[in-house]
């Protein structure tokens, strides 16, 4: 069986492989974050969360940065604006059910 501490070193060892396979240099990756974005996603469709992480990477990486820590704030931006979008479609998606009807 599988542990939380194998799941985030397989991921650790993932995102190593793959950021040097892209030459991306000095990338480290908020494992957690991109994980629940990807869980909060996957109400709407089982790729949604797929899309999401893409879409956040793709938003931080149109932003001109200089070094780390402005990269990593994009990145925190990107994501926040995401989990935002996913809180209000939630709260939509609960509204148009059957809560508050007569039925």
């Amino acid at each position: 069986m599988a542990t939380p501490d194998d799941e985030e070193r397989a991921l650790s060892e993932w995102s190593r492989t793959l950021a040097q396979a892209l030459q991306i240099l000095d990338l480290e990756v908020d494992h957690p974050r991109i994980v629940e974005l990807a869980a909060r996603s996957s109400y709407l469709s089982p790729h949604a969360g797929a899309i999401s992480a893409f879409m956040v990477g793709y938003a931080a990486g149109t932003v001109t940065t200089d070094g780390r820590e402005e990269t990593s704030a994009a990145v925190e931006k990107a994501a926040n604006t995401a989990l935002t979008v996913i809180a209000k479609d939630e709260e939509t998606r609960e509204e148009k059910g059957w809560t508050g009807s007569a039925q």
